[in-house]
């Protein structure tokens, strides 16, 4: 192992030197740095290295290839640290680096361990990390697993790189205040109850370095207001004006609210409806248990009116049936939309949840069963029903809807005065048990 004689390396004289001879390599000091060279292989390789008595085996002077890590993880290629990869400048950077660390007793080859051990605990602890293994690991085996998927990935959209120990609870309150500030305060309050979940999970792992969290302090009281169940219910009068206003709105929000109207359905439900969705031989519409609630797969008969809706529909390149977007994305923007919708109806003090109230008002008094009625809009069965009735139901939501559909006309399109509505008063003569 030919050792040259110290002289200060320049960038001219290492890109000059010659592969050492067969079975050899060449070594050649630099002046400014003590105890770095750079070293030529027989094929021409050339790297830097640093020799001393390290703090680890102090026993002999040991050289150490700069940028080769001592204690490389299981499976993991070493990196490329020739010369090119690593500069002159860099090497002597670090060579003066590594001379420090020396000469504090600390050696460097540890100290990079655990530099890249934090950098990979640093990686592990951002939000986006966290926020898709709680997904993952916990969210996916619970009955509301879509709605944590739907709030959680709006979480991690906003905060993906940041380390989840850096959230405030001031930017927690932050993001409920915005739920709050639209109106939707069910929604603030589930969002509230999901990050605090989230991170009473990851503390609990004890994997991501999480010990406090920024809903911990927070109270869903006194950010959103008591979570009080919503009553509100549009009268005849104001579901006739919200529908004729739908026709000024136009495609693609008007069509879409009709279909809430017609469905009795939730917003995500119907605003992303896509086509392969929609069978129009068998007049059904399939919705995925991942856009769903509950996240079981839903089917919904499809009434003439709403056949006729969705027939209706312009066909864009994309495969969702209400978009802005040529069908590449499904609706979304409602806020903006129901602002210009109460303009247009002259109905305000509503939010459009408020229609699927509605509807499940009206359907109670239909010549249905109840457990129809609550199928129609997917609510989870009762006791026992659960677990042992397994029907769908399909004949009974499709007369259900149907009769819907009808009472539906009957007020948004009022026979004249003298014209006497036999199919409402023949549904108000009958009730199901």
């Amino acid at each position: 192992m030919p050792r040259q004689d110290r002289r200060t390396l320049t960038d001219r004289f290492i890109k000059s030197l010659k592969p050492a001879r067969p079975g050899d390599r060449d070594f050649y000091p630099d002046a400014l740095v003590p105890e770095l060279d750079v070293c030529v292989t027989d094929k021409g390789a050339k790297s830097f290295g640093l020799t001393k008595r390290y703090p680890l085996r102090p026993k002999n002077p040991t050289r150490r290839v700069l940028g080769k890590p001592y204690f490389p993880n299981k499976g993991e290629p070493e990196p490329e640290i020739r010369y090119g990869a690593l500069t002159l400048a860099q090497a002597r950077s670090k060579g003066r680096e590594w001379l420090d660390l020396i000469a504090r007793g600390i050696d460097p080859e540890v100290e990079e361990a655990r530099a890249r051990a934090e950098a990979q605990r640093r990686q592990t602890n951002t939000f986006g990390f966290v926020g898709a293994e709680f997904l993952e690991r916990h969210a996916s085996k619970l009955k509301k697993s879509a709605e944590a998927k739907r709030i959680v990935g709006g979480f991690i959209k906003r905060w993906r790189d940041r380390p989840a120990t850096d959230i405030t609870p001031l930017e927690a309150a932050a993001v409920i205040r915005e739920f709050v500030r639209r109106g939707v305060f069910y929604e603030a309050h589930n969002a509230f109850a999901w990050g605090r979940r989230l991170y009473t999970w990851a503390m609990g792992t004890q994997e991501f370095g999480i010990e406090n969290s920024p809903f911990e302090r927070l109270k869903p009281k006194d950010l959103i207001g008591a979570r009080e169940a919503r009553t509100r219910t549009l009268s005849d009068d104001e579901l006739r004006a919200v529908w004729g206003a739908t026709e000024a709105l136009g495609y693609p929000f008007g069509p879409a609210i009709r279909m809430l109207i017609l469905s009795g359905q939730r917003r995500r439900e119907i605003a992303g409806i896509s086509w392969p969705e929609i069978d129009f031989t068998q007049c059904l519409l399939a919705i995925p248990g991942a856009r769903m609630k509950g996240g079981r797969a839903h089917e919904v008969p499809l009434t003439p009116k709403a056949m006729a809706l969705l027939s209706s529909l312009p066909r864009w390149p994309g495969p969702f049936a209400f978009t802005t977007t040529a069908g590449e994305k499904p609706i979304n923007g409602f806020s903006k939309i129901k602002k210009r919708l109460d303009n247009l109806s002259g109905v305000t003090g509503w939010v459009l949840h408020d229609i699927r109230r509605t509807v499940r008002t009206h359907l109670s008094a239909l010549p249905v069963q109840d457990i129809v009625r609550e199928a129609v809009i997917a609510h989870a069965r009762p006791g026992l029903h659960k677990v042992y009735d397994l029907h769908e139901y399909q004949a009974e939501k499709r007369y259900c809807l149907e009769c819907w559909e009808k009472r539906l006309m009957a007020i948004t399109e009022p026979p004249p005065p003298n014209v006497a509505d036999l199919d409402r008063a023949r549904m108000e003569r009958v009730r199901a048990p």
